[in-house]
């Protein structure tokens, strides 16, 4: 017979096991890089430029819907000098199947003209001078650092990035910019990088927004929300009218 789940915390006992959490933060995450030790970014890309325009694809979509979509796109778009040359019309059959394709495919166009003009088509490897590109902010800065040169400046908050810190007790922010300082102040930076990549594996395969298996968990002994996850960082449900 298979061991019953530990009973849920309560509320004080959270409290405390979140306060643990939070120092023992950078021995969890190892723990949570041996459950998934092939973490990585899936986004299918062979280039910079592929990179960036799928993450900025991958708005309010899932990185599979990108995957399914690009290929045709830089099959006829190969790099920021070919995108750059159309119009965001010509853009929208490559992306007709991915959400808000009108508005994507206008900040593709517009990413590649940016990048022609001001970097010679080429992506540029500072903070600043890719959140200067249209339809870049941090979050996908961080991933093109990250991923193409172990260097974010921070820790990518993405959904289910912000769903585990929350579970882990790493942080009780629900704005993405306050639970990225929260985690940089608690991970080593040289994991930055990685831990993005961990914590969404993990949402994907384990610590689902509904109905997570915290019993095929590596960390749920440490884990504040353990076997009463469901509820700790998921959106509220909007009132029935």
């Amino acid at each position: 017979m298979s061991a019953k789940p530990a009973p849920a915390l309560t509320a004080r006992e959270r409290r405390d096991r979140a306060k643990v959490a939070r120092s023992i933060a950078p021995k969890t995450l190892t723990r949570l890089e041996k459950q998934h030790p092939t973490a990585h970014c899936e986004l299918e890309h062979t280039s910079p430029f592929q990179l960036i325009v799928s993450v900025v694809l991958s708005a309010q979509t899932t990185d599979v819907a990108v995957n399914k979509a690009t290929p045709g796109l830089f099959a006829r778009f190969p790099d920021a000098r070919t995108l750059a040359a159309v119009e965001p019309k010509d853009v929208e059959p490559y992306v007709s199947t991915l959400g808000f394709f009108r508005m994507k495919s206008r900040a593709i166009a517009g990413l590649a003209r940016a990048l022609v003009e001001r970097h010679g088509g080429e992506v540029p490897r500072s903070m600043a001078e890719l959140v200067a590109l249209p339809g870049v902010g941090r979050k996908t800065a961080n991933v093109v650092l990250g991923v193409l040169w172990n260097e974010p400046e921070g820790v990518v908050v993405d959904t289910h990035v912000m769903r585990i810190s929350q579970r882990l007790g790493w942080t009780k922010a629900t704005d993405a910019e306050k639970i990225e300082r929260d985690l940089c102040a608690i991970l080593p930076e040289k994991e930055w990088a990685q831990a993005s990549h961990v914590l969404i594996f993990h949402g994907r395969r384990c610590c689902y927004a509904r109905k997570p298996e915290c019993g095929a968990c590596s960390v749920n002994d440490v884990c504040p929300a353990a076997f009463d996850a469901e509820h700790v960082g998921r959106k509220a449900k909007r009132p029935s009218s």
